[in-house]
């Protein structure tokens, strides 16, 4: 979802080259990588899929179908950190700017934003300010890492993506991966929270669709 809506505005102002999908062995690859073809196509932008299996193979992450159950419960609980897999934007940014300086591209965007930083460490500005840097120094193009959600909430990106288009019914969330929002894990929860507070319709088919658990406190 967040990364459709990045794309969509990238499109907007910028003038992309190409897009690219990670199959690194989590549940919900096989679900999200079609609608990040279907967005490509429809710009006539080409998109690549890189298989990165050794993540699935060698990383611990409930997120990986190596891994354990998907926990439900809002994106903020402490339990949500079983879905962290260790490092992956630090490993997927570097593979990206690989990518953006071999096809004569000056930048690249990632979709990380202010809600993801509860939980993830390498969405968090202070790490994505550090690995920008090093990517502007390690190529001789100087890729810069356009990080346009930084600063929004879901809600924000929701709202965002709405106003350019953006048909979220080909967008995938759920971390499960089965044959419909499941509705009950950490980003079906966010998900369908985000919809609410954007006051933006949700088309979103989900398995359960029970009141949503509440925000868990600040400790």
């Amino acid at each position: 979802m967040d990364s459709v809506c990045a794309f969509y505005q990238a499109v907007k102002e910028h003038e992309v080259v190409a897009g690219i999908s990670f199959d690194y062995g989590a549940k919900h690859n096989h679900q999200e990588i079609p609608f990040a073809q279907h967005h490509c196509r429809m710009f006539g932008i080409e998109h690549r899929v890189i298989r990165l299996e050794f993540v699935g193979e060698l990383f611990k992450s409930h997120l990986l179908k190596s891994g354990g159950a998907i926990p439900d419960g809002h994106y903020e609980e402490e339990t949500m950190k079983q879905t962290v897999v260790p490092f992956r934007n630090g490993i997927m940014l570097s593979i990206a700017a690989g990518f953006a300086e071999s096809r004569g591209a000056d930048g690249l965007v990632i979709a990380a934003h202010a809600g993801d930083h509860a939980i993830y460490p390498d969405c968090r500005e202070a790490f994505m300010k550090s690995m920008a840097d090093a990517i502007r120094l390690g190529t001789y193009a100087g890729i810069e890492v356009l990080r346009p959600f930084i600063l929004l909430s879901k809600a924000e990106v929701a709202a965002r993506g709405h106003g350019l288009g953006v048909d979220f019914s080909k967008t995938w969330s759920c971390y499960k991966g089965g044959s419909i929002h499941c509705g009950t894990c950490g980003t079906c929860v966010e998900r369908r929270e985000a919809f609410i507070l954007a006051g933006v319709p949700d088309p979103t088919s989900y398995a359960s669709n029970e009141p949503l658990p509440a925000k868990p406190a600040l400790r």
